[in-house]
């Protein structure tokens, strides 16, 4: 999102409550990140589904941990419709989309310092990478991204316990049940990982150009059309 600015991006497909989210950031960076998540979204899940952007609706389902609706998003009233989760931090979105449940997490590498309180909280083993790494804050934030991306494919988020799954890179103890975790290669600067249900699965990694959220008439061409193929 480093080239799109707030004037730029359409905010005609958002519905009411993700108006008042966006209005509601202080910030203008804020409002630039998830501006630019919300309309990426819509308009990818409009491509897939065959529709108008502003026409998709959302709800969440039960959380596993304690049955309140604040689990995984899903799209209201569409059988069969694709399962998908979406991320921001730092300069980046990332969204999934998959046939089965799915979760992505994408955060900027944090400094040294920003490690320590984090860290703890994780498994054990997970902990020991880090430290065989001299605490680097790339293998923390690659680690942090693919336990995140699990936790939000559970439904849990961080209401499940930091330290009761292991989602290291080294194999030292078996990766959760049921799931298969991958880091998604991203620049430098940032971390990020998909988790999909299953015990297997294809990763295809798409960039987006700047346009695809922008406003026509901010833009020296309309938005790129997909079609269901492009973002099956």
């Amino acid at each position: 999102m480093r080239g799109i600015t707030e004037n730029a991006l359409d905010l005609s497909e958002l519905d009411a409550e993700e108006l008042g989210r966006f209005e509601g950031l202080r910030r203008a960076q804020d409002r630039v990140l998830f501006g630019t998540a919300h309309v990426a979204l819509r308009r990818l899940l409009a491509a897939r589904l065959g529709m108008a952007p502003a026409e998709v609706g959302y709800l969440r389902e039960p959380c596993p941990c304690c049955g309140a609706p604040h689990g995984r998003p899903a799209l209201l009233g569409r059988t069969g419709a694709p399962h998908f989760s979406l991320s921001h931090g730092g300069d980046m979105v990332l969204i999934g989309m998959a046939s089965r449940p799915v979760g992505v997490d994408v955060e900027a590498v944090p400094t040294a310092a920003d490690l320590r309180d984090l860290i703890s909280a994780l498994h054990p083993l997970e902990r020991g990478e880090i430290a065989d790494d001299a605490f680097s804050p790339e293998t923390f934030a690659r680690i942090w991204t693919r336990k995140e991306a699990y936790l939000k494919g559970l439904g849990t988020g961080l209401g499940r316990a930091l330290d009761a799954d292991y989602l290291g890179e080294t194999g030292r103890a078996p990766s959760p049940r049921g799931w298969c975790v991958s880091n998604v290669p991203v620049d430098g600067l940032h971390a990020a990982a998909v988790a999909v249900e299953g015990p297997e699965m294809t990763l295809r990694v798409t960039s987006l150009p700047d346009r695809f959220v922008c406003s026509p008439s901010t833009s020296s061409s309309a938005a790129p059309s997909l079609s269901p193929r492009d973002v099956s």
